[in-house]
């Protein structure tokens, strides 16, 4: 995974401002879900609710190739970084492991993992769309919801989800919509 400066600065600064999607929003994104995936939105931090929905309201205003984009695409922008509730966190925290993750390389995650405490909660951080992936399986979701928190960010030549969509998708998670 790339450092992607800009991106991760324009999410540390929204991250450490506190409060929690509008309740109108919540009600928004929640149509777009199901029972066990509200659950799972649920278990999100306020801050990551707020990229979720910004990511989905981007989405749903840009649409792929000039029609409404598919209740499936709604679903992934709102559940794609899900797996970040795995490790717990905090923003700083995060930094920390991405730092780390560039200085170390990914393929540290699982021996990070493998230990406990701080270390552990990094290594798990570090495989948070894995993880998320496992969570949304777990929770019924529809495979190319599944597919998209796994493969957000590979290259787009590794993804299995069609093209136009992660397109959108990933210009939405990085703000460029």
């Amino acid at each position: 995974m790339s450092i992607r400066p800009v991106h991760r600065a324009r999410r540390f600064l929204s991250s450490v401002v506190p409060g929690r999607p509008s309740d109108q929003d919540l009600a928004w994104a929640g149509t777009f879900l199901t029972e066990d995936e509200r659950r799972l939105f649920a278990r999100m931090p306020a801050t990551d609710q707020r990229h979720q929905v910004g990511v989905a309201r981007a989405v749903a205003r840009h649409g792929v190739e000039g029609a409404a984009p598919a209740p499936w695409v709604m679903a992934a922008a709102l559940l794609h970084d899900v797996g970040k509730t795995v490790a717990g966190l905090s923003p700083y925290g995060r930094v920390v492991a991405t730092l780390s993750e560039a200085v170390g390389g990914a393929s540290m995650a699982t021996a990070w993992s493998e230990g406990s405490g701080f270390t552990r909660k990094v290594g798990l951080y570090l495989q948070y769309p894995a993880l998320g992936a496992d969570l949304l399986r777990l929770a019924g979701s529809d495979e190319r919801v599944v597919a998209w928190a796994a493969e957000h960010h590979l290259p787009e030549d590794r993804w299995t989800v069609p093209r136009p969509e992660g397109r959108v998708l990933a210009l939405a998670d990085d703000g460029r919509l």
